[in-house]
């Protein structure tokens, strides 16, 4: 990115790393990926045209691991393995108030960890050195480092693709929603900016082109990398936010999805990839030599 020219880009269209311990980035510390970032998109405020845009596509980190967070507690009343309730519990150490747990667990006929579970909602093995998780937002920061680089948010959309039920085993045993949408926030570069209605047809316009919620499938075979977003996705953002033979650029290429809709779309482009396994991939599927 500090090779290419001043102002030579319309448009770039990236999905990053999300730190949710994808194979590429399981060895990353959290400071590590927030610097990557702000690295990639303090870059962009040198290469893109006045006027043009940076589409960010990148979901809400949904179990961050957080030292600071109070141990969550959970009375899961449907799914006990042990029919001994904590008022039994509570009951018996009135009785026996210098009982220990080990105590406790001999007299009630169960183990020392449902008594620590009952009277504490906390497991006593399995989880009890791991940090508790909560929902840590991306978009916050992906907004702060755009300004700091003189790039403001214009404009979003949701993408609502297929649920993650896979990767989202807590949901039979929590109130947690299951994982099924992502943002594309759509920074802009202060310049004059092309204005063209004649982009989309007008029945492209009411169904997606104004509509801040698309509802596109998922990749259905993650066959040629594991976090691949589907091609209706760039062909969207490709169609709104750049001119005809304009230069589409993608940081974070990987299997070349963003290219070789560019290229379809007859956009010029440009593919950044630090793995040459997905750099060929991609080059053999933009068409390139």
């Amino acid at each position: 990115m500090q090779s290419l020219p001043s102002g030579s880009v319309d448009l770039s269209f990236w999905s990053p790393p999300y730190y949710v311990g994808k194979s590429y980035e399981k060895d990353w510390s959290f400071s590590e990926w927030q610097a990557l970032l702000r690295e990639v998109i303090h870059l962009h405020s040198r290469i893109l045209k006045p006027g043009g845009f940076m589409a960010v596509n990148i979901g809400d980190i949904l179990c961050f691991q957080d030292e600071s967070m109070p141990r969550f507690q959970a009375d899961n009343v449907r799914r006990k393995k042990s029919p001994v309730t904590r008022e039994q519990i509570i009951k018996l150490k009135q009785q026996y108030p210098n009982a220990r747990r080990a105590d406790l667990a001999k007299m009630l006929g169960c183990s020392e960890q449902t008594i620590q579970r009952r009277l504490e909602h906390n497991n006593v093995r399995g989880g009890k050195q791991i940090a508790s998780t909560r929902v840590k937002l991306t978009g916050c920061m992906v907004e702060e480092w755009a300004l700091q680089a003189g790039l403001y948010l214009y404009d979003q959309r949701i993408w609502h693709k297929d649920p993650c039920w896979a990767n989202c085993r807590w949901h039979s045993n929590s109130y947690r929603a299951v994982d099924e949408f992502e943002h594309v926030y759509i920074f802009w570069q202060p310049g004059i900016t092309e204005y063209d209605r004649q982009r989309l047809t007008s029945g492209e316009w009411s169904e997606w082109g104004s509509r801040g919620v698309w509802q596109i499938r998922s990749v259905q075979r993650n066959n040629r990398h594991e976090a691949e977003f589907p091609e209706e996705l760039v062909r969207r953002v490709v169609r709104l936010f750049s001119p005809a033979k304009g230069v589409v650029l993608d940081p974070f290429v990987g299997s070349g999805t963003t290219t070789a809709v560019a290229r379809q779309l007859g956009r010029r482009w440009l593919g950044i990839e630090l793995d040459e396994h997905y750099a060929d991939i991609a080059r053999k599927r933009t068409n390139v030599t």
